[in-house]
């Protein structure tokens, strides 16, 4: 079989465009969309709607080695009282994962086939921008009440998974909806993202591995090297920007994706009625 270069380099875009937008609060799925107009992977239908997920396990895969020591109760170097805060922070992980994991078995065909729309896409996506312009705003004279990722409550851990619930709708965006529902319930910038990332661990790795029993193992050669190359790509891509948005949230507010977001959904909504 010849190995077919121009899928895979699509591939390796598609890679870094999931291992970028997945912690950016922009909505990877509707840039994944506008992408794949573009691109146009060859493959079956069946094959791009696993691949769109299962190459978030290179993202997932990115996120345990940077927070390594943060989730490792076993650190020689950590103190009792830190290894019982790690334990404690993996409770806390599991609980916020329930409510996302639940409905999403519960209602994933149905929400695919009702809310996949590019209408649906470009209205979250201006609708969050605008709450996330909103909460900023609200919160500019506000203290956070959590400062630190250890400290927040299980109480917040929950309801912060309630949000993620929300990110089963396209174009919501997983991180934008729990960054934004951490700091509606007074977490930093900084913790709200943290948690919001580690509360992926579950979420991702469960939503590839569900794909990918529903497609199977059955891939041609070129498949194989399509979904490798992409989940690789999406494993450096994810590692830098993880890093990158942690360090920008520092002094920066997430108004500039609020407006990313907004701009964004005009344009995939103008995009899709053009075309036609």
């Amino acid at each position: 079989m010849i190995i077919d270069i121009i899928e895979i380099l699509k591939a390796a875009l598609l890679g870094l465009v999931q291992g970028i937008t997945e912690w950016l609060p922009i909505s990877s799925t509707g840039h994944m969309l506008l992408l794949d107009e573009f691109l146009m992977l060859q493959v079956s239908d069946a094959f791009m709607a696993m691949f769109v997920v299962v190459i978030q396990l290179g993202s997932a895969l990115a996120l345990l080695l940077y927070f390594f020591r943060m989730l490792n109760p076993f650190v020689p170097l950590k103190s009792v009282r830190e290894k019982r805060q790690t334990i404690e922070l993996w409770f806390k992980i599991i609980i916020a994962s329930f409510p996302a994991g639940i409905i999403g078995l519960l209602l994933n065909d149905t929400i695919e086939a009702y809310l996949g729309g590019f209408v649906v896409i470009a209205v979250m996506l201006i609708l969050y921008g605008i709450f996330f312009i909103i909460v900023e705003n609200l919160n500019k004279n506000r203290r956070p009440s959590t400062n630190s990722t250890e400290a927040i409550s299980y109480k917040t851990a929950a309801l912060m998974g309630a949000f993620q619930v929300l990110a089963l709708i396209p174009g919501t965006s997983r991180s934008g909806s729990t960054i934004l529902g951490g700091m509606i319930l007074g977490c930093s910038r900084a913790v709200a993202a943290e948690f919001s990332f580690l509360m992926a661990i579950p979420v991702l790795f469960g939503a590839s591995f569900l794909k990918l029993l529903k497609f199977g193992l059955k891939f041609s050669l070129n498949e194989w090297l399509i979904l490798i190359t992409g989940m690789v790509v999406a494993f450096i891509a994810s590692l830098l920007t993880i890093k990158s948005l942690l360090d920008f949230i520092k002094k920066n507010s997430f108004k500039i994706f609020g407006y990313y977001r907004i701009v964004l959904g005009l344009i995939v909504l103008a995009f899709f009625i053009f075309k036609k």
